[in-house]
C-alpha cells in the first residue's frame, strides 16, 4: 500500500506557509511543517506541526529522515533539496523554482563558491525581498505540481 504524499515544509523561514496550506487544503493533501522551537507555528486542520531542537541542522535532518518518494518538499536549502530529490520527492523553492537534476548541481556549486567568498571576508547579497508576484508564482507552481500528480493518478 502506498502512503499518501505529503507537502513537507522547511518552515523556519518559509515565507509561503499560508499559500501552501491553501493549495493543500483545496486538494486534500496533508502538510507537515517542520520548524525549530524558536519558530512558533499555529496548529490548524490538515497541518501537522513538528517542532525540533534549535541546533543548526535539526530541521533538515528531521525532513531528510521523514521524506518519502512522491512527497513535495518546500525549502530554500539546496542541500535539503538534493536529499529530497535523491529520495524521490519533488523539491520546490518558496519562489516557485523546481529543483531537479538539471539545476541542483549548479545551485550547490554556487552556494559553495559564495560561502567560500564570505569566509574570505567578502560581502555577498542576501536573497531579494519576497514580493506578491513571487508568492503568486509559487502558488501557481505548487498547484500545477499537485494537479499534475492527480491527473497522472498519483496519490
Amino acid at each position: 500500500m502506498t502512503a499518501e504524499p505529503t507537502i513537507v515544509v522547511d518552515a523556519d523561514a518559509c515565507p509561503v506557509k499560508r499559500e501552501i496550506v491553501e493549495a493543500a487544503r483545496a486538494r486534500g493533501v496533508a502538510v507537515l511543517m517542520v520548524a525549530s522551537h524558536d519558530h512558533r507555528l499555529q496548529q490548524e486542520a490538515g497541518v501537522e506541526i513538528m517542532q525540533v531542537d534549535r541546533s543548526d541542522q535539526s530541521v533538515d535532518l528531521y525532513i531528510a529522515n521523514r521524506v518519502r518518494r512522491g512527497d513535495i518538499v518546500v525549502t530554500q536549502d539546496f542541500g535539503l533539496a538534493t536529499i529530497a530529490l535523491a529520495r524521490g520527492a519533488i523539491a520546490l523553492s518558496p519562489r516557485g523554482e523546481r529543483y531537479d537534476d538539471r539545476n541542483i548541481d549548479y545551485l550547490m556549486e554556487r552556494r559553495h563558491a559564495l560561502a567560500k567568498r564570505r569566509r574570505g571576508g567578502a560581502r555577498t547579497k542576501g536573497p531579494k525581498a519576497m514580493t506578491d508576484e513571487d508568492r503568486y508564482r509559487f502558488q501557481q507552481k505548487l498547484t500545477k505540481v499537485l494537479e499534475s500528480r492527480q491527473e497522472n493518478g498519483e496519490p
